[in-house]
C-alpha cells in the first residue's frame, strides 16, 4: 500500500503523484488540512509535503521517490506493495 500526504497547490506532491500514476501505481492520497497535520508530522518528524509511505515505511518525499526511481529501487519497494 502507498500512502502519500499531500496539499492540492503543492507542485512537488503533483511531482510525486505524477510519477506513481506513470508506473500505474495506485495510492492513497492523504490531503493534509489543520486537523491532521500533527498526525503526520507525527509519523514523519517532518511538516513539509509531500511525505510518502510505502507498506507503512517512510521513504520521505518528492526527492527521495524520483532518486528511488532513478536507482533503480522503487520497483523493488513497490513490488510488495502492489
Amino acid at each position: 500500500m502507498i500512502e502519500i500526504y499531500s496539499k492540492p497547490w503543492c507542485g512537488y506532491c503533483y511531482r510525486a503523484k505524477s510519477l506513481l500514476k506513470s508506473k500505474g501505481l495506485e495510492y492513497e492520497e492523504i490531503t493534509v488540512t489543520s486537523a491532521n497535520e500533527a498526525e503526520m508530522q507525527a509519523r514523519t518528524g517532518h511538516h513539509t509535503v509531500p511525505q510518502i509511505f510505502i507498506d507503512g515505511v517512510h521513504i520521505g518525499g518528492a526527492d527521495e521517490l524520483v532518486a528511488l526511481e532513478n536507482s533503480g529501487k522503487l520497483d523493488q519497494l513497490i513490488a510488495g506493495a502492489t
